[in-house]
Parts: C-alpha cells; sequence; structure tokens
C-alpha cells in the first residue's frame, strides 16, 4: 500500500497521507514518501495549486508515529530535522505552488505544524487540533511554536500549547487558525474548488506572490514594506499596459460569470 498518494486534476494535485489504520502517524517511511510526493508535485509545472489531506475521517495526522519513536528513541531526532526526507514542514515548503491544507480529522502536535505548514486551512467540522508536546515531554522542532502565536496571537497559543487541550473547528475558525469549516463530505471538494480558482491565474504571479507574502511575513514590517517595493519594482517594469488590460477585462468577465 502507497503511504501518500497523488491524484491530478485540472491544475490541481491532491497528495493523501494514507495510514488510516494509523491515524496517518508520520513515520520515518510516511515522512520520506511526502518528501519524494512534494518534490514530484513542485517540480510539474502543470500543477498550480496542491491539496494535502489525510485518509480516512478520524485524522489529518497524528503527527510523529510515537510507537516508533518509542521502540527506538533515536527516532527523536526526526522533531529537529532540517532536511524534507525527514521534515515533512520542509517537504511542503519545497512547493513553489500554494498549499491547501484539508482538514479531515484530528491534527496532533506534529500533525498541527504539518496543518500549520499549509498555506490555507479549509476544516472538516470533523476536525480538532491539539499540541501534546509538553505532554509527551518532547520540544516541538517544525515551528510551532512560533508560527501559531503570530497566527492566532500569544495567548491562545499558550493556551493550547501549555494545556494540550483539544481545539474544535468552528473554534479554530474563529480564531483564524483556518479559514472555514464545512461538513465532511464537502471538504475536498471545497479544498480542490479553492485549488482551482487558484489554478485559474498566471502561474508565474502566483508562485512570486506567494513567496513574496511568505518572504515578507518572515521579516519586521519595515523591511517587509521594503522587501515588496524592491520586488514590485523589479516585477512591474516588465509588465505591457496591454496585458494589464487584457488581464482586467479577463477578470470581470470572471467575476459576471460566477456572479450569474
Amino acid at each position: 500500500m502507497s503511504l501518500v498518494l497523488i491524484t491530478r486534476d485540472d491544475g490541481v494535485a491532491t497528495v493523501t497521507l494514507n495510514r488510516p489504520e494509523a491515524m496517518n502517524a508520520l513515520s520515518k517511511a510516511l515522512r520520506a514518501d511526502l518528501a519524494a510526493a512534494m518534490r514530484e508535485v513542485a517540480g510539474d509545472d502543470s500543477i498550480r495549486a496542491i491539496v494535502l489531506t489525510g485518509a480516512g475521517t478520524r485524522a489529518f495526522t497524528a503527527g510523529l508515529d510515537l510507537k516508533e519513536l518509542g521502540a527506538d528513541t533515536s527516532n527523536l531526532g526526526a522533531a529537529n530535522a532540517t532536511g524534507a526526507d525527514e521534515n515533512p514542514v520542509k517537504a511542503i515548503e519545497l512547493c513553489p505552488q500554494p498549499v491547501i491544507g484539508a482538514i479531515n480529522g484530528v491534527a496532533i502536535t506534529g500533525g498541527f505544524e504539518v496543518a500549520l505548514a499549509c498555506d490555507i486551512r479549509i476544516a472538516s467540522t470533523n476536525a480538532r487540533f491539539a499540541d501534546t508536546h509538553a505532554r509527551v515531554g518532547v520540544m516541538p522542532g517544525w515551528g510551532l511554536s512560533q508560527k501559531l502565536s503570530r497566527l492566532i496571537g500569544i495567548g491562545r497559543a499558550k493556551e493550547l500549547s501549555l494545556t494540550g487541550n483539544f481545539l474544535d473547528a468552528e473554534t479554530a475558525c474563529a480564531w483564524g487558525l483556518v479559514n472555514r469549516v464545512v461538513a465532511p463530505d464537502d471538504l475536498l471538494p471545497a479544498a480542490q474548488a479553492l485549488a482551482r480558482d487558484i489554478a485559474s491565474a498566471d502561474p508565474a504571479m502566483v508562485r512570486a506572490y506567494k513567496a513574496l507574502i511568505d518572504d515578507g511575513y518572515a521579516l519586521p514590517f519595515g523591511a517587509a514594506m521594503a522587501l515588496e517595493q524592491e520586488r514590485s519594482s523589479a516585477a512591474n517594469r516588465s509588465v505591457s499596459a496591454d496585458e494589464v488590460e487584457a488581464r482586467r477585462i479577463a477578470v470581470m468577465e470572471r467575476g459576471r460569470e460566477r456572479a450569474g
């Protein structure tokens, strides 16, 4: 059985973590397969957006495989791995295309970190999030301690991380952790529809814009504004008025089609 599945349709790749019997836990083999899958879709010019989800309805991913870790404590090094074959967050970051997380069930600890690595998150009503690092005695090493506070605020992040309590989908949406919550049967169609919307835009522009947002977000505000000015000036010098007008007309036509 393949641990990671890839399907392609209309410019969208759907990547599925496929260990439902183990709540899609991130074993060493699954992490390696995920890295290979992400490299594959990242290098495919026909793929303009990616949906990442888990098989089944119970779990997006339950994080690192604790049974595997317990059998050999040397596996704890995975929590601080910097290479994509060991660190699924790095594997996701390989992708210049936007990655939409379709969170179909629990996203626990390392699984929470994988969810945070996605550019956009849509949750099923079955989704729940938990950071149990404090309870299992392993410090996060894939970015959760810094990303979560920036996303939902430091007080809420401390509440989740220091208690290990679960956060339900609706509260996650209210806190800004996920973009929206949908019924379980609607999750994958909704994520794929959003991916197709992204895929309908110019792919080079989407990739460059994603990189600008991400690179700027990692900087202090003043430096980020300077980065935008630098990249915007360089990119916009090569844009013709005719191209802008043609794209403006296409945007208006698309808006009328969606409204009608």
